[in-house]
């Protein structure tokens, strides 16, 4: 009980920027954009989307400190350079990237709002063009809500 009371302790004065300061070459956001850019047609659509809802989230001030941790875990996953599987496998390469951005989201996404959406849809506008095709893969809970 009382290792209970420590952890919510310690997330309760968790600072995600200092946690990460000096950590920049392992974890920045430009490197996630970078990495993003660079593979996101090897990604897919939704594997890219999704990981663009994860970005969002946490970079959004209403998301709580223990959803931005999971968040910040799996992003930090995607653009290690050393991956249980390489992405640089045809096929297969992203496979592993895939599961940890799929499973975080299915962990917070009830903290992922229809802005996040809006952002996340909007981003892979400018990457895809008219070669992104928002009805394909993207599970319903996750596209943004229809504009009217």
């Amino acid at each position: 009980m009382s290792q209970e009371k420590n952890y919510s302790k310690e997330l309760e004065n968790f600072n995600s920027a200092e946690a990460i300061k000096g950590k920049e070459k392992h974890f920045s956001e430009n490197k996630y954009i970078a990495k993003l850019l660079k593979y996101a047609k090897k990604m897919g659509d939704k594997i890219s989307y999704y990981s663009l809802l994860l970005f969002y989230g946490l970079k959004s001030p209403d998301t709580p400190k223990s959803t931005k941790l999971t968040m910040a875990g799996a992003l930090g996953y995607l653009i290690l350079p050393i991956d249980v599987v390489p992405d640089f496998i045809p096929l297969v390469g992203f496979a592993d990237d895939a599961m940890v951005v799929i499973y975080a989201l299915s962990k917070i996404k009830a903290y992922i709002d229809d802005s996040i959406k809006q952002k996340a849809h909007q981003r892979m506008k400018k990457i895809f063009g008219e070669n992104y095709d928002e009805n394909n893969e993207i599970e319903e809970d996750f596209k943004p809500e229809k504009e009217s």
